[in-house]
C-alpha cells in the first residue's frame, strides 16, 4: 500500500499494518493509505485486522503538519474524522491489536473499531489533548462518549487520563489485554471468528447502532473544523 502501511490478505481478514518507523502519526498520507486500504478490505474480506509497530500503536495526528498552519491542520484532522467514521461506520468486523501506546487520534482509532486487544507492558493509552493544551474535537468527544466506560468517561476525556493496558480495559479504550505474545494469534482468532458472522445482518445492526453518534459527528463537522481554524 505505502511505505507506512502494509496490507495482506490472510483467509479472510485483511491485516494492516502501520510502521512508519517512529510514532506511526497520522499524517495526510497515512489517513490517504489507511482510507484506500479499508476500500480494498471493503470489497475482498470478512474482516479488517489492525496493527501497529511493536511498541507504537500510533501518537495521534501528525504534529508537523499540525503547526504547519491552519488550513494545513484542519485539511489533516477533517481527513481523519472522515476516517475515523469510516472505520466507526465499517460494514464488516474491525479488530485492532494494539501494539504499544496509543494517543490522541490513535486511541481515537480503539474507540472506533469493533474490537479492541491490547498489549501488556509499559504502553500509555488514551486522549491526552486537554493535558497539552487543546480542545478535543466534537468527533473525539462524541466517539469516546459511545465506546468509554460512563464512569471513566470524564476522567478520560476532560482530564485527559492516560490508561496502561488493563486500565484501558476498564475505562472501555480496550476489550481485553494480553501478552506480547499472543496479541497477533489472539486478534487474528477473533477477526477470523467475527468474519464468519452473516455479513448483511452485522452491517445493518452496525449500522443502526452507530447511526445517531455518526450523524451528529457529520453534522457538527464543518463548524468543528471551523473551530479548530480559530484555535491556530
Amino acid at each position: 500500500m505505502s511505505e507506512k502501511l502494509t496490507y495482506a490478505l490472510e483467509g479472510d481478514v485483511a491485516v494492516l499494518t502501520l510502521d512508519d518507523g517512529k510514532a506511526n502519526a497520522l499524517a495526510p498520507d497515512m489517513i490517504d493509505a489507511l482510507s484506500k486500504a479499508l476500500d480494498r478490505a471493503e470489497s475482498e474480506a470478512g474482516a479488517v485486522a489492525f496493527f501497529g509497530r511493536p511498541g507504537r500503536f500510533s501518537a495521534g495526528f501528525d504534529l508537523k503538519t499540525m503547526s504547519a498552519g491552519a488550513d494545513a491542520a484542519a485539511a489533516m484532522v477533517g481527513a481523519g474524522a472522515e476516517l475515523l467514521l469510516r472505520i466507526y461506520e465499517f460494514p464488516r468486523p474491525t479488530v485492532v491489536g494494539v501494539t504499544g501506546h496509543a494517543l490522541a487520534a490513535g486511541a481515537l482509532i480503539l474507540c472506533a473499531a469493533d474490537t479492541r486487544i491490547a498489549t501488556r507492558g509499559d504502553f500509555k493509552i488514551g486522549l491526552n489533548e486537554v493535558a497539552i493544551g487543546m480542545t478535543l474535537p466534537v468527533f473525539g468527544t462524541e466517539l469516546a462518549r459511545d465506546r468509554l466506560s460512563k464512569r471513566h468517561f470524564t476522567a478520560a476525556v476532560v482530564q485527559a487520563t492516560l490508561y496502561d493496558a488493563e486500565g484501558a480495559v476498564a475505562a472501555g479504550y480496550a476489550d481485553r489485554a494480553v501478552d506480547a505474545d499472543a496479541l497477533v494469534g489472539e486478534v487474528m482468532s477473533t477477526a477470523a471468528t467475527l468474519a464468519e458472522l452473516p455479513r448483511g445482518a452485522y452491517a445493518g445492526t452496525k449500522r443502526q447502532a452507530r447511526n445517531a453518534t455518526a450523524g451528529h459527528i457529520r453534522d457538527s463537522l464543518v463548524e468543528d473544523m471551523a473551530r479548530l481554524k480559530g484555535a491556530s
